[in-house]
């Protein structure tokens, strides 16, 4: 079976020396936050316009991955979905839509949203897995489907599937959308990942340079700035995208640091590491 960033980037982290790039470094302003104590913080992924972020936490006590959201006042709410071994939680928007991904108990994926609490399950018609990552302020979805190799990705727009697939590789994954319908993912047919701009079925490559395992695009607001993240070495580093130029994310002491999503504020989500293991999620405006 074919999985994500979430998963494909574990596996794509454990290669050899990357060249050194040089790039501009942004400025930021950093909020760290953690999760509750019985919970060990997975991943950091998309983040809404009101501030609300999401991403994947561990129970410590039966190691199951669930979902979770974080509300701008800092209150984190853990969920799994129903008849579900795993749930990834990666898109969120300011109108109480969170959507993701979970893994049910025949080891199949199932695509849902989360509406004020409302389940909806979203499964692409006669795909063996659904992966839904993406939803934008108007309730546009983007997410992938496939299996056994062969992932291509979509965009839903008031239940109409439009295939997103980039032409000669064999994984497509869309990971955010914006409110113009512009969608950045990546795609791949080994261990090197490709960032891509979809919108209106034409594919724009945007990719950091000399990065050799390369680019994983994870967000898109709607004035057009991307955030994503190049993989070196061992480690994953974040990055803002914006006018034709990077800029690197920073923070002092990290291990690494990645970016999750951002919102149409210009708030950028994603994650922090002290170790390799051991790590902070944050919010973050970016100059």
């Amino acid at each position: 079976m074919a999985f994500p960033r979430s998963t494909l980037a574990v596996i794509v982290l454990i290669a050899s020396l990357s060249a050194v790039v040089h790039a501009k470094k942004a400025s930021c302003t950093y909020d760290t936050f953690d999760v509750p104590s019985q919970y060990t913080l997975s991943t950091v992924e998309g983040i809404g316009d009101d501030g609300t972020v999401v991403g994947q936490v561990i129970d410590n006590k039966t190691q199951l991955p669930m979902g979770f959201m974080r509300s701008p006042n800092g209150t984190i709410t853990v969920y799994s979905a129903p008849q579900s071994t795993t749930t990834w939680m990666n898109g969120q928007n300011a109108t109480g839509t969170s959507a993701g991904y979970y893994l049910d108990k025949t080891a199949k994926v199932h695509g849902f949203t989360l509406e004020n609490g409302n389940f909806n399950a979203i499964n692409y018609p006669k795909g063996a897995n659904t992966w839904i990552f993406g939803v934008n302020h108007v309730g546009a979805l983007v997410g992938s489907y496939g299996g056994a190799g062969s992932v291509k990705g979509f965009l839903l727009v008031n239940g109409q599937y439009t295939t997103v697939a980039q032409s000669g590789q064999q994984l497509t994954y869309p990971m955010a959308v914006n409110d113009n319908n512009a969608a950045v993912g990546y795609s791949a047919s080994g261990f090197v990942d490709n960032g891509f701009l979809w919108q209106n079925g034409k594919f724009t490559n945007i990719n950091f340079p000399n990065s050799k395992f390369g680019t994983i695009l994870s967000g898109i607001n709607n004035a057009g700035v991307i955030v994503g993240n190049h993989i070196s070495a061992d480690k994953a580093w974040g990055f803002i995208y914006e006018n034709g130029a990077f800029k690197t994310l920073a923070y002092t002491g990290a291990y690494y640091i990645t970016a999750g999503g951002i919102n149409n504020n210009g708030v950028i989500s994603g994650q922090v590491y002290s170790t390799a293991k051991n790590s902070l999620g944050f919010t973050a405006t970016c100059k």
